[in-house]
């Protein structure tokens, strides 16, 4: 790249340590990379090894900056991303991210003063959602920035703009979770409106960063999301950029190889009836405790319906403790149950699988909807209840009932939401309204659209 080029650009991606953020930022420097800019990826050196490999077209403008975590007391040894943390050390691990904060600064630094070998200065830092001393070191060498949201653009305007004390902050989240359940709203209060050990509350982070951000770049579209955009932009004081939905592709498809670890999960789906079998994943991260794991299981089987179960046990906890005594072999070939790592997206892609049963994660209800698939709901934390019910509004699967005070379900609520999305007359308009959705979110000229659209924002607001 001649760094005397403005046509292309030089940009620095530092998504936060979630793989839920580090695999569509990924997505997103590939598709820069395509359009011939350079990109700077920044993580630690065992998120960035376990991510799929740049592919090998794009490998020589994608750059992977290793910055090692610093050691926390209190912090699993090489627990780099929220996949390896246990739920109750979360905020160690934001001090840990917090003491990137010196080696980014020197990063930036020499990439601001490179101008040789055909290298050129960043022209934008893109920042995650709490980052909020990387955009101030990028402001302090007058680098912009762009602040990157890997999640829905009514889910980002619902946090809005609030004031700095924590009473009005713990206001504003209850007030943009109306329509929570109880517990869902006081976990939301807890979670992002509370100082802790590692300093500002997210939320005070989210406005720190924003503040400090040109404008906010959503994992959204405005077809998917129509009036969020607009709110969105209103709400931040800031223009609201979709970057599309960054649908990833199946891994198989990338070339990337596990060897043989997933064959045995692929050859049982191999062998089931087409549009017959219920994928569950509940993510990787603040699994649900052992008891209602385990009326999950019940529930599973209460519903009759085929499945396959990637079942994530709690920290502590092995699989004989959460499936019920006698459970594989009544549900012989039925069900099968899996512990070990697995290929998501070339099991939605499937032709047996016939919906999905998520916590709703925007990436795995983005993953979902990519292969016109209903969703049965059973959001954990975050971003996941709002995700839900966006989803319920759409009419394309159903919320698991839960108890409005401890969030808690039984075997029986499970069933009967497996049996509404996969049988009977409510089943059908629920997968016809996921194949609406699908025709959106498998649009990838739609999405490569709004690419185009961001880069065009990167450059008019350079200066």
């Amino acid at each position: 790249m001649d760094a005397a080029d403005d046509s292309t650009m030089h940009i620095v991606i530092f998504p936060w340590l979630a793989f839920g953020h580090l695999l569509p930022a990924l997505e997103l420097a590939e598709r820069l990379a395509a359009r011939g800019h350079r990109v700077s990826f920044i993580s630690t050196p065992r998120n960035l090894a376990r991510l799929p490999p740049v592919r090998p077209a794009l490998a020589r403008l994608v750059d992977l900056v290793a910055l090692p975590l610093p050691r926390v007391d209190g912090l699993p040894d090489s627990a780099e991303s929220t996949n390896d943390v246990p739920y109750d050390k979360f905020e160690l691990h934001r001090m840990a991210f917090d003491g990137l904060a010196t080696p980014f600064a020197a990063f930036l630094d020499a990439a601001c003063a490179a101008e040789d070998g055909g290298r050129r200065k960043p022209d934008w830092v893109v920042v995650d959602f709490i980052h909020h001393w990387v955009a101030a070191a990028a402001q302090e060498r007058n680098v912009p920035c762009a602040m990157f949201m890997p999640c829905a653009a009514g889910i980002t305007a619902s946090a809005g703009q609030p004031g700095d004390s924590h009473a009005e902050q713990r206001q504003e989240i209850g007030q943009s979770m109306s329509g929570a359940p109880a517990f869902e709203a006081q976990q939301a209060a807890e979670a992002f409106a509370t100082e802790g050990a590692s300093g500002p509350s997210l939320i005070a982070r989210f406005v720190q960063t924003v503040t400090r951000s040109r404008f906010v770049a959503v994992r959204s579209c405005p077809e998917l999301e129509p009036n969020a955009f607009p709110l969105l932009a209103r709400l931040c004081g800031k223009p609201a950029v979709p970057l599309g939905l960054l649908p990833p592709q199946p891994v198989r498809a990338r070339g990337v190889s596990r060897c043989t670890e997933d064959d045995a999960t692929m050859r049982w789906l191999d062998a089931q009836p087409a549009k017959s079998v219920v994928y569950v994943a509940l993510g990787t991260e603040a699994p649900l405790r052992v008891e209602l794991l385990r009326e999950l299981a019940h529930g599973l089987e209460l519903a009759g319906a085929r499945f396959l179960w990637a079942l994530r046990p709690p920290v502590g906890a092995d699989e004989g403790s959460i499936i019920p005594d006698g459970f594989a072999d009544r549900n012989g070939e039925r069900g099968l149950v899996t512990t070990r790592w697995v290929p998501q997206v070339s099991v939605l892609a499937h032709g047996v699988v016939g919906a999905f049963l998520t916590h709703c994660g925007w990436g795995s209800v983005v993953e979902g909807l990519q292969f016109g698939h209903p969703l049965i709901m059973l959001p954990i934390f975050g971003d996941q209840g709002p995700n839900a019910r966006l989803m319920e509004a759409r009419q394309v699967g159903v919320l698991v009932p839960r108890d409005e005070k401890d969030g808690s379900f039984d075997r029986a609520g499970v069933a009967r939401a497996v049996r509404a999305v996969v049988a009977g007359e409510e089943g059908r308009v629920f997968a016809a309204n996921a194949r609406k959705l699908q025709a959106i979110v498998a649009d990838r000229a739609r999405h490569e659209r709004c690419i185009d659209g961001f880069i065009q924002h990167l450059r008019s607001c350079r200066g």
